[in-house]
């Protein structure tokens, strides 16, 4: 009896150890969760890569499960709350499609404020480290920061002048566009790009403003024939956020946080943004195959958009001190760690 007692106790003991190795084991699966279609360039050449690089460091422990589309349910403004709430784990989105509530990232979005996409990312990581990780975004844990390359309009009539805007609806993805495109006479209509095809197509917008890259995925050439690219300037861009639900980075451990930590960061932002950028050109090729009219405004042209937009700077800043935060020195701070970085490559 008690060989036998010894023998379950030692069975016991040896299975507890082995349930906790296969415990340890076990691999953390991230739902990462996103509104772009998985073909499209951000989840192709971006996100993929990111969850690939995750999965080979951490050794086959963490698994990332990729949902495109929305197919977890939700609509786009909903993206960073289902990151905090843990409905899903990570999240890649849009700061301006909840407008208001991540202000000092914003900055990023002013009209002429960036330079290209790879500099700009770099100080918007800067900024969200000093500036807005125990503000702004305080109640998740930011994986990268980053923008795409520039913004222009794409539209049923050509755009060339500020006066071209008048009467005009288009689609604006934020609510620093919303006011900019409002301030120079035109009607904005804020949407997520998703609807964008569907807008254009029934009418609901005359055109809309977004970088070249997404025009491919979004069938844009097919639907208008003008596009009005600012020279080497740039009319606006999109802040964004790859997102992790506080709670699931904090329980893992911490070679796994390690892992996470390896891939989040500048260099990653910077590596976003660039590659974002760089499937402007190939987009861009296609409405010149397509027999576009593709319009580069001069530098005298585009230095009156910006003295027309220059307003937009005014009231963002005064709104921003209505809430307590020195938006001026925002700004400031902005266009130095843009130029620095700008100057840098």
């Amino acid at each position: 009896m008690k060989i036998t007692r010894r023998f379950a106790l030692a069975a016991a003991v040896a299975g507890a150890v082995f349930g906790s190795a296969s415990a340890f084991a076990q691999e953390v699966t991230l739902k990462l969760h996103q509104f772009l279609p998985a073909q499209a360039n951000v989840p192709k050449l971006v996100l993929d890569v990111w969850a690939d690089k995750v999965e080979a460091d951490s050794g086959g422990r963490i698994k990332v499960e990729r949902y495109p589309s929305m197919q977890l349910g939700g609509k786009p403004p909903e993206l960073m709350d289902q990151a905090i709430d843990g409905v899903v784990d990570v999240v890649w989105t849009v700061v301006g499609y909840t407008p208001g509530r991540f202000p000092r990232a914003e900055v990023f979005e002013l009209p002429f404020m960036m330079t290209n996409a790879e500099a700009t990312s770099r100080a918007y990581w800067d900024m969200f480290e000093k500036e807005m990780k125990d503000t702004d975004f305080k109640d998740v844990h930011i994986v990268g920061t980053w923008v795409h390359g520039p913004g222009m309009f794409h539209s049923n009539k050509p755009i060339r002048t500020v006066d071209d805007l008048k009467g005009m609806k288009l689609r604006a993805p934020t609510r620093v566009i919303t006011g900019m495109l409002e301030s120079l006479g035109a009607t904005a209509i804020g949407m997520p790009v998703p609807a964008v095809p569907e807008a254009l197509s029934k009418g609901v917008i005359d055109g809309c403003v977004i970088p070249w890259e997404v025009t491919a995925s979004l069938k844009v050439p097919e639907l208008v024939k003008n596009h009005t690219e600012f020279g080497s300037g740039a009319l606006y861009t999109t802040a964004f956020v790859l997102a992790m639900n506080k709670a699931k980075y904090e329980s893992l451990p911490d070679d796994l946080k390690a892992v996470i930590d390896q891939n989040s960061g500048q260099d990653f932002s910077a590596f976003a943004g660039k590659t974002q950028a760089a499937s402007d050109g190939p987009a861009r090729e296609l409405a010149v195959k397509a027999g576009n009219n593709i319009i580069t405004l001069s530098d005298e042209e585009v230095a009156k958009w910006k003295e027309a937009s220059r307003p937009v700077y005014d009231s963002w800043a005064k709104e921003m001190a209505d809430k307590g935060i020195d938006g001026k020195a925002l700004i400031a701070e902005a266009e130095a760690l843009i130029k620095k970085y700008t100057d840098a490559q």
